[in-house]
């Protein structure tokens, strides 16, 4: 009897599940499918340069993988219905399944901000980083590009964004006393330098109260902008959210050892959408994909799972195209030059889908 393995989402996780699935050789009787909105994959940690217009969006593009037992379905996916074990859309006929890899990715999280969906610029999937593209490269010189939260995203872009266009004023709001407030000292430190020099204001203990065209409200102050982009938290995909199953209180999916929803067994939650000891990442997302692909690969042949637990080699991020920064471990931390290195080779490995 053939057996239907669906993907959903052909980002890091889900096209992670797929490669090493195919690498290891599928049984014949074994069908996999991948289900997403696009025909190739985008690189979602590179958005911040896309949005920016440091890069072109061919240059961060992944084509999906080529095997016989692979094939692709394309459209927006409107719900899931683990009962029937189906997956419906709004744009086609609904797909079955006998497993399910749900590896969706994650959208904005406006705190229930008043105005800030409408009012603000996304970077979290690839057609709304275009768009982002678009309003921020048609600000007028001298105008004023606002960028709201600290972390990872807003930094990278708002270095990336100083690379590109030198005329604007950029700011950075976060509602902490520092930016990376996750990261060690001297991390902080060196980037916030890094800002000053590059003429990039940093406004600490900001509190978001509403957003308006051309206003963002800091309490009862007016920040005056121009654009604004949003990179202030996020949150499982919609799909995800509907979904009738425990979830923690980052609506994240809770799962058993084998990455499974305890009651749905032949349905495993990969990358942003799933329960994890660690942050949302795409390293994670690749991690726990193998692990997926290594329990799928051992049930289907009747033997335990043996899984190692996953470890992260640590966070790199950039400052622009010649400085970064990377956090290696809980501990070691790497400045200037070689991190800005190593993160171009990470891009390269994923754009060639080495991991």
């Amino acid at each position: 009897m053939n057996k239907k393995i669906v993907i959903l989402g052909g980002g890091y996780g889900g096209l992670t599940v797929a490669h090493q699935l195919l690498d290891k050789e599928l049984p014949d009787t074994t069908e996999l499918i991948l289900v997403d909105r696009l025909p190739y994959q985008g690189l979602k940690t590179e958005y911040y340069a896309l949005a920016a217009g440091t890069v072109a969006e061919i240059n961060i593009r992944a084509g999906f993988p080529e095997h016989p037992q692979l094939s692709k379905c394309y459209g927006e996916i409107a719900e899931i219905d683990p009962e029937a074990k189906e997956v419906r859309f709004q744009d086609r006929d609904p797909l079955n399944y006998d497993q399910l890899v749900v590896a969706l990715g994650c959208v904005d999280k406006f705190h229930n901000i008043p105005g800030a969906e409408l009012y603000s610029s996304s970077i979290q999937s690839l057609s709304a980083t275009r768009k982002t593209f678009q309003k921020v490269n048609d600000v007028k010189p001298y105008g004023t590009v606002s960028i709201v939260g600290g972390g990872l995203s807003g930094v990278e872009m708002a270095a990336e964004l100083r690379e590109s266009r030198p005329d604007l004023n950029v700011r950075i709001l976060d509602r902490g006393t520092s930016i990376l407030s996750a990261f060690p000292g001297r991390l902080q430190s060196f980037v916030r330098t890094w800002f000053e020099r590059h003429d990039i204001e940093i406004l600490n203990q900001v509190s978001v109260t509403r957003l308006e065209e051309g206003v963002i409200y800091n309490q009862g102050d007016m920040l005056y902008t121009d654009t604004t982009v949003w990179t202030a938290g996020i949150q499982p995909s919609p799909v995800v959210q509907q979904l009738d199953v425990p979830k923690d209180s980052q609506g994240r999916v809770l799962l058993n050892e084998y990455h499974q929803i305890p009651r749905y067994p032949d349905i495993y939650v990969v990358g942003d959408c799933a329960s994890m000891g660690f942050s949302p990442s795409a390293q994670a997302a690749e991690g726990q994909g193998k692990q997926v692909a290594e329990i799928i690969q051992a049930l289907h042949k009747g033997e335990t799972p043996q899984l190692t637990q996953i470890k992260l080699k640590g966070v790199l991020g950039s400052l622009g195209k010649k400085s970064g920064f990377a956090l290696m471990g809980k501990r070691t931390v790497m400045l200037g030059k070689v991190p800005r290195i190593l993160k171009s080779g990470v891009l390269w490995m994923s754009k060639h889908h080495f991991g």
